[in-house]
Formats: C-alpha cells, sequence, structure tokens
C-alpha cells in the first residue's frame, strides 16, 4: 500500500491504494487532462455516504478502465 496525499475541499487527506491503482489512477488523469485531486473530488462528492474512499476510487478506476 502507498498513501496518496490530497486536498479535498480545504482538507489534507491521506488515501492509501495498491501502488498498481495509483499508477493507473495517473494514467487517466493524464489522459483526461485532469488533476488526481480534482478525479478524487469528483468521486468524494459521488460515493454514497457509508462508503470508504479507498474503496470508491478502486471501483471508479474498474469502471473507468472497463467501459
Amino acid at each position: 500500500m502507498k498513501k496518496l496525499s490530497v486536498s479535498l475541499s480545504g482538507h489534507q487527506t491521506s488515501i492509501s491504494l495498491e501502488p498498481e491503482f495509483i499508477a493507473e489512477l495517473q494514467h487517466i488523469a493524464r489522459f483526461q487532462n485532469k488533476s488526481i485531486a480534482s478525479i478524487i473530488s469528483d468521486i468524494d462528492q459521488a460515493r454514497a455516504p457509508n462508503t470508504n474512499l479507498s474503496s470508491a476510487i478502486r471501483v471508479w478506476i474498474l469502471k473507468t478502465v472497463h467501459k
């Protein structure tokens, strides 16, 4: 696991993800011409209230890759 630090709604937060998911998130961000923080912020706002942010990111990556 690796930690990824981002600012969400003005607050610093650390997210633990496997290196492969971080690499894929970086790849998607480059492809979409967005920052990783922007993508994570979108995921954070769209996730269900009781869903862990790291889990929501993993699911979002899988759905994005398999479109």
